[in-house]
């Protein structure tokens, strides 16, 4: 990991859940393939740790995050165990169109204990959520991703997007039909991806 623990300050109880949300998908992995199998040995780091980051780009208290293609639940069920150290975000909504992803889902809130609602269905297909947060991660370009945002973002929210070295041509393409204000960090678990921050999503 190339920055800060984001786990250092968390409580036991907290640990607990993270410890036994990464034995579910260790189990289940091999059914659904909720995460790339390579990826496994570094689970703590690639999809714990990864997804953990995204609470301190955010202002707290969040009244509703929403995550997209939430698949093996990262960053989602992650940001769910957290919320309980800071009562924030107050809501979150996990969005999976494939069923047998949404059992894991629904099993692992039950198994840690978290308050979280799975809709099982298509992004465009539900209606607006009206989110403060929108984070998705290894989903779809920015340009499949800003429809989403557009649809499902409060006027004054913002949207997490995870993306990889090549970031930059994500944006240029997007640019191009598409308004938005932006800002990059560096991932804190490896070198190259960024965390998007997008706001004032609107077509060009």
């Amino acid at each position: 990991m190339s920055g800060p623990d984001p786990f250092a300050d968390v409580s036991r109880e907290t640990l607990d859940k993270l410890y036994r949300l990464a034995a579910l998908l260790e189990r289940w992995n091999p059914r659904i393939n909720l995460v790339s199998k390579n990826t496994l040995p570094q689970l703590w780091t690639r999809h714990l740790a990864d997804s953990a980051q995204l609470m301190d780009f955010v202002e707290h208290p969040v009244d509703h995050w929403a995550d997209l293609g939430s698949g093996g639940g990262f960053p989602g069920l992650v940001v769910g165990i957290l919320a309980s150290e800071r009562n924030s975000p107050r809501r979150l909504t996990l969005v999976e169109s494939d069923g047998r992803k949404c059992a894991f889902l629904r099993t692992a809130i039950r198994e840690t204990g978290i308050s979280a609602e799975v809709r099982a269905a298509r992004i465009e297909d539900i209606p607006a959520l009206n989110a403060d947060v929108l984070s998705a991660r290894a989903l779809a370009p920015l340009t499949e991703l800003l429809p989403f945002a557009e649809q499902h973002l409060a006027s004054t929210g913002i949207a997490l997007f995870q993306k990889g070295a090549a970031w930059r041509k994500e944006v240029d393409d997007a640019q191009r039909t598409w308004n938005f204000t932006y800002h990059v960090d560096k991932s804190i678990t490896e070198i190259g991806p960024v965390i998007l921050t997008i706001k004032g999503v609107s077509r060009a």
